[in-house]
């Protein structure tokens, strides 16, 4: 018996890399997974075959989250192929893309999130339970300054985060958690490969401080435990980078 046997989750930005891995262990775990892709269906298709050839069951939806119409489409796909909705992976970022427009990353690291949970969260019953994906530079950019080429999207990331936790009260009084998980630089990321680009030798120079940066697989294996971990709602799980632990998050 896995611990997600007959629930169904939905994993933002899961046709690769981080979400994509969380997507197949929550899969593991017995959830039906909602696969959601912005343009690279093959990739999320790629995800979807290896959660079937497992055993498990997983559909692809293509959403653009920034759009009232993504978040509408993504929630409704949950209920619309498996009956219910009761893990939300909030995984999606963006913001070091180039040729985006002008208020891009705070438009998809806060406002889509905000919009996202706001969809699902009148189809989730109590026991539900929302993780939302971060990093250290995000969630201690109040304390801890971060490289200047990625201080924008940073303060987008901890923006989104504060909106989320501002809607804490209204979750409990549907018996819905909400539990943050924050990660130091992820080795493989597209983010860290942009930021090694516009700033040579960033991920060496933050491997050398921290001693060592979780691959993309550790980082899935520790978001998605969260999904069924016995904590409380607001609770912050952090994934590597020690030198942070002790410094305020505020």
């Amino acid at each position: 018996m896995g611990l997600l046997d007959n629930k169904t989750a939905i994993v933002t930005g899961s046709s690769r890399g981080i979400g994509a891995e969380v997507a197949k262990i929550l899969a593991g775990e017995g959830a039906a997974v909602v696969v959601n892709y912005r343009q690279k269906a093959p990739r999320a298709n790629k995800v979807v075959a290896d959660v079937e050839a497992a055993g498990g069951r997983a559909v692809a939806v293509g959403a653009d989250l920034t759009t009232d119409e993504g978040v509408q489409a993504l929630a409704g796909a949950a209920m619309e192929n498996f009956g219910s909705l009761d893990v939300l992976v909030l995984n999606a970022s963006g913001g070091m893309e180039s040729g985006m427009e002008e208020g891009y990353a705070l438009k998809l690291n806060r406002d889509a999130q905000v919009n996202m949970l706001n969809a699902a969260v009148p189809l989730m019953k109590a026991g539900s339970r929302v993780v939302f994906v971060t990093s250290h530079q995000a969630h201690f950019i109040n304390s801890v300054p971060t490289m200047p080429e990625y201080e924008p999207v940073a303060r987008s990331k901890r923006a989104g985060e504060d909106a989320l936790r501002g809607l804490l009260p209204n979750l409990a009084d549907k018996g819905i958690s909400l539990v943050v998980v924050s990660g130091d630089m992820i080795e493989g990321t597209v983010t860290a490969t942009l930021l090694d680009r516009s700033n040579p030798g960033a991920i060496e120079a933050r491997r050398a401080e921290a001693g060592k940066l979780y691959s993309v697989a550790e980082f899935a294996e520790v978001v998605a435990s969260m999904a069924t971990a016995d904590v409380e709602s607001g609770h912050t799980e952090y994934a590597g980078g020690s030198d942070y632990f002790g410094k305020s998050a505020e």
